[in-house]
């Protein structure tokens, strides 16, 4: 059986505002994230279709407050909370949370193209 923890996951990234530690198992991407600031992804989801993540989430939340915004509502998960994000939302999550996210590999790998393209394009207008 394929498992994966923080401790042992194959990539560890920071990001500024938060870490992630993250493998692929099978055909789900793993990821276990803290945040150190509040952060918001919607300026990274910028581009996409309805300016949205098209990517389902699947998750637990082990710290902290989560936040996922829908066209037309904000959905917060908080400390103890499992939840399904279905695409079509934009996210974030307050400082000191800690959280797992499951998600399919293939639409995460197109999500952190698109979100690494759109660092580097926000990076760029900043200087």
């Amino acid at each position: 059986m394929p498992k994966v923890s923080k401790e042992t996951a194959a990539k560890a990234e920071d990001f500024g505002v938060g870490k992630e530690w993250s493998q692929v198992l099978d055909d789900q991407h793993i990821s276990f994230v803290t945040t150190t600031a509040d952060s918001d992804l919607t300026p990274m989801l910028q581009g996409l279709p309805n300016d949205q993540c098209q990517c389902p989430h699947w998750g637990y939340v082990f710290k902290g407050r989560m936040w996922w915004r829908y066209g037309d509502r904000e959905e917060v998960c908080e400390a103890g909370d499992a939840f399904y994000a279905p695409a079509g939302h934009t996210s974030g999550a307050d400082a000191g949370s800690e959280f797992l996210v499951i998600s399919p590999e293939e639409q995460m790998a197109q999500l952190q193209a698109h979100m690494a393209k759109r660092a580097q394009a926000l990076q760029a207008a900043e200087h």
